[in-house]
């Protein structure tokens, strides 16, 4: 069950989930960014919001995807999207960066490395 910080209405894991304690809006973070930056987002949400467990944050810099851990995070730069992920390495978790410009970057391994990241963690 995920609990809401009353301070920034954030929705979290738990009320000892350590985060970023603002209210922020997510169109800010997309102002004078390419409007494909904004379908790429829309993509990647419209396929991981479902996932069983999926919160969504945003702070000032990024939007967070949780599933008990951060397991997706989304950086919109100047001329990119940085999109961070995890990797399995052994026993331990590899940090892993895609970084795209256009939607047509979204890949079905991109995708499928996002999924394993959710699992992994």
């Amino acid at each position: 069950m995920s609990w809401t910080c009353p301070k920034c209405d954030r929705e979290l894991p738990h009320a000892e989930h350590r985060h970023y304690c603002a209210r922020v809006s997510l169109d800010s973070l997309f102002t004078g960014r390419p409007p494909d930056f904004v379908l790429a987002f829309d993509k990647i949400l419209a396929e991981v919001a479902d996932w069983e467990g999926v919160l969504i944050g945003v702070t000032p810099n990024c939007i967070v995807f949780t599933h008990k851990v951060a397991f997706l995070i989304i950086r919109p730069m100047k001329k990119v999207l940085d999109i961070k992920y995890y990797a399995k390495n052994g026993r331990k978790k590899e940090e892993k960066h895609t970084r795209i410009s256009h939607t047509d970057e979204l890949s079905p391994a991109l995708f499928k490395s996002i999924w394993e990241s959710y699992q992994f963690l």
